[in-house]
């Protein structure tokens, strides 16, 4: 009974937890909306009077986001922490029902079983219970059907996709800034990894750590000399750094007045997209012998602005070197924790109703599954003819006339070794056709 006892505790201990947490969490999301109340109501006010937006409380609103993340932030992890709870639980009912199965008492210190594995005989008698190392049983926590919903292909050559899932993590630890990890993994995996391929990384990282300890003159002199290409992306990365310069400072009192006014002149290029920001910080320079910290331009010292600047700068980086910001191992890993759920349901729905013409092609899912916004890089095309999704081996293909279809569709309107378009007359080379992406 000792072993049932301690599975009482174990559950005990979970109801605690989760007692714990729905009270916490249903006070933090009170606090919450009581907070964006009188804020929609400042901002309702301010509506109504015709009044521009002030900075300031264009700073609430930011401070306002940023307590919303952090709040929903602080909930979900305290919501992961009641997983492990929950998982020991399921780990001490298995060891109960394993001893049960291995004839082992409830909670009976003297019981032994005996038996030959291979010839050779394996012994377990008058032992405590407890001392026993625990029988490794990982189909009793996790479901081992995994495979199968997973394309075959995956599996087909364990050596490339092994290479090829190191070059994931390698890629991961030098986007995360882990170059030393790294560079450890490389040779110990024997990957051999371009320099070409390292050296965006390499500077992106240099350049945020260097705006972490609040030096922007790297990252400066980065945007000056790809301005031309920032420009076409519409970037206000160079305009964003000289004004923190400015503000830098503006920070440093009425003795940094002078080279202050000095250095807005590089505020020129930018007036005609950004005037507002630089109408404010001339303003500001009125309240500089009196101290910004107390005048109605406070919202310039926010240490905000260089989490800001941090952002922009790798997502407007990333964007001109045609990397993600978010690296792909980090994605698929997303993805696949909100797939996975769902195409094991489905999968087992399948097997219950036996409908096994249901999901014949493990390369195209039976249904849709909804991934969010963040993770769409690119558009889908179904063929109009087919009805079917393309892929890379059935891709779009753009006809003379500009209709597109897919390859096995118009592998299939061949006649004759000519090919007549579906939706008007042309008749055109099958050959004259080409393959578009998206």
């Amino acid at each position: 009974m000792e072993q049932c006892a301690s599975v009482e505790r174990e559950v005990d201990k979970v109801l605690q937890k989760f007692l714990t947490y729905g009270q916490h969490c249903e006070q933090s999301l009170e606090e919450l909306l009581h907070y964006v109340g009188q804020l929609r109501a400042e901002l309702a006010n301010a509506a109504l009077q015709g009044t521009p937006l002030s900075a300031t409380l264009s700073l609430v609103m930011s401070q306002c986001c940023r307590k919303i993340k952090d709040t929903v932030q602080k909930l979900a992890s305290d919501h992961k922490d009641i997983h492990s709870s929950v998982s020991r639980v399921g780990k001490a009912i298995d060891r109960v029902s394993l001893r049960a199965s291995l004839g082992w008492g409830w909670g009976c210190p003297g019981a032994s079983v005996s038996g030959s594995v291979g010839g050779g005989k394996v012994s377990m008698s008058s032992m405590d219970a407890e001392s026993r190392s625990p029988v490794s049983c990982p189909r009793q926590n996790f479901d081992s059907e995994i495979c199968g919903v997973v394309s075959d292909a995956v599996w087909d050559s364990r050596e490339k996709q092994q290479q090829i899932l190191q070059m994931a993590i390698v890629e991961h630890l030098y986007q995360q800034g882990m170059l030393s990890v790294a560079e450890e993994l490389c040779q110990e995996s024997t990957l051999n990894v371009d320099l070409d391929f390292k050296q965006p990384f390499l500077e992106l990282n240099r350049i945020l750590e260097a705006l972490h300890e609040q030096d922007l003159g790297p990252a400066l002199e980065w945007a000056i000399s790809h301005r031309q290409r920032l420009l076409e992306l519409n970037s206000s990365l160079e305009f964003k750094l000289h004004r923190l310069h400015f503000i830098r400072l503006l920070a440093s009192g009425p003795e940094k007045q002078l080279e202050a006014l000095s250095y807005a002149r590089h505020f020129q290029p930018f007036a005609r997209l950004h005037q507002r920001e630089i109408q404010v910080m001339m303003g500001s320079l009125v309240y500089l012998r009196l101290g910004l910290e107390k005048s109605p331009y406070c919202h310039l010292l926010d240490n905000s602005h260089w989490a800001e600047i941090c952002e922009t700068f790798t997502r407007d980086a990333c964007s001109l070197l045609g990397l993600s910001v978010e690296s792909p191992l980090s994605v698929s890993f997303a993805s696949g924790c909100v797939a996975l759920p769902v195409l094991m349901n489905i999968k087992a729905v399948i097997e219950q109703r036996q409908c096994t013409g249901v999901w014949s092609h493990k390369d195209e899912l039976p249904i849709e599954i909804e991934l969010g916004m963040k993770c769409w890089y690119h558009s889908v095309f179904a063929c109009p003819i087919l009805r079917q999704q393309t892929s890379d081996s059935n891709p779009p293909i753009k006809l003379i006339c500009g209709h597109v279809i897919s390859r096995d569709a118009l592998n299939k309107l061949i006649n004759g070794g000519k090919l007549k378009c579906p939706y008007c007359p042309m008749e055109q080379n099958p050959a004259d056709g080409k393959r578009i992406i998206f």
